[in-house]
């Protein structure tokens, strides 16, 4: 599957938007056009949207403000823009720049996809949330990524929340499908169900933003997972490369989205003039997560996690 690609100044990336009905790429030629496809969600997922950013700096590193704050929540935006600052600021090619960024990500999603399938036994049912496989991250893909390896030599069923208002879930039973991989999509209100009656003996999920202390920023909804996995004795578990991790800020900033996106499903109306809260993320406390998965490997604290992390 090509998610993202980039010749002669022009970005070329599989629009979210349009799956899973139509499989199509849309084209960006300036880093205008790149920062509207990164605030409309054509491209999305923390890991990708950071590639993706890298790309934007080529088109135009005049312009490192605008596609910083393009989201504000994924922290791996602002890390590809701080990197490639630097790169530019150095003299290096700036295509070249991007190119190592990206191939960086994805070599690290490939190790975590290595280390994460192994807490996956044969037989499990796994639950996962929002998309984090490969169409958020280029190639591999992290928590999905993980499920999809174990997948290929071990019994393996996933519980797919819908994951709304935007139902990413969608995009991941589309690309389980790809793959065979038994499934079935769930509302999000469903999953303390099956956890209740022992159907479920992991939670994956990835991440947008990970802090010093642990505390994590994920699609809206992880939160209340971590409290029902806790409640019912699930491992927990978070996948995210470097990228992800936060050096400099002690506070996740929550993005809030259009209210449409809660007031209508694929542009019909469903409520009548109501007003909307809709924060498209949550953060989930350290203490509800069993291990973070990482291209170091698996590690069960917060101390123990920064100690591996690159600097």
């Amino acid at each position: 599957m090509e998610v993202i690609d980039f010749k002669e100044g022009v970005l070329r990336v599989l629009d979210q938007r349009l799956l899973p009905e139509k499989e199509e790429h849309v084209v960006s030629l300036n880093a205008e056009e790149t920062i509207r496809l990164i605030k409309t969600m054509a491209v999305r997922g923390a890991p990708l949207i950071g590639i993706a950013g890298a790309y934007a700096m080529v088109q135009n590193p005049e312009m490192q403000k605008e596609i910083r704050t393009a989201r504000p929540t994924a922290v791996d935006l602002q890390n590809s823009v701080d990197f490639m600052s630097e790169w530019i600021n150095s003299g290096k090619d700036a295509k070249e720049g991007a190119e190592k960024w990206s191939n960086r990500v994805w070599a690290e999603c490939k190790r975590i996809t290595e280390y994460g399938e192994k807490l996956i036994l044969d037989g499990y049912n796994v639950l996962t949330h929002c998309n984090a496989g490969e169409v958020a991250v280029g190639k591999y893909g992290t928590a999905l990524g993980i499920i999809k390896r174990a997948a290929e030599k071990k019994n393996v069923f996933v519980y797919v929340d819908e994951t709304r208002p935007r139902f990413q879930g969608a995009i991941t039973a589309w690309e389980l499908s790809k793959e065979n991989i038994p499934h079935r999509v769930i509302v999000d209100n469903a999953a303390g169900y099956f956890m209740k009656r022992g159907e479920v003996d992991a939670v994956f999920v990835g991440a947008d933003r990970i802090l010093k202390n642990g505390d994590i920023a994920n699609k809206i909804g992880t939160y209340m997972l971590a409290v029902l996995a806790r409640e019912n004795k699930i491992p927990f578990y978070v996948a995210a490369p470097s990228s992800t991790f936060d050096r400099k800020t002690e506070n996740i900033p929550i993005e809030y989205r259009n209210e449409k996106e809660i007031l209508e499903v694929k542009g019909i109306k469903i409520y009548n003039n109501e007003k909307v809260l809709n924060p498209a993320f949550d953060v989930t406390p350290a203490e509800y997560i069993t291990a973070y998965i990482t291209e170091k490997g698996a590690f069960g604290d917060s101390e123990e996690l920064w100690k591996n992390i690159r600097e």
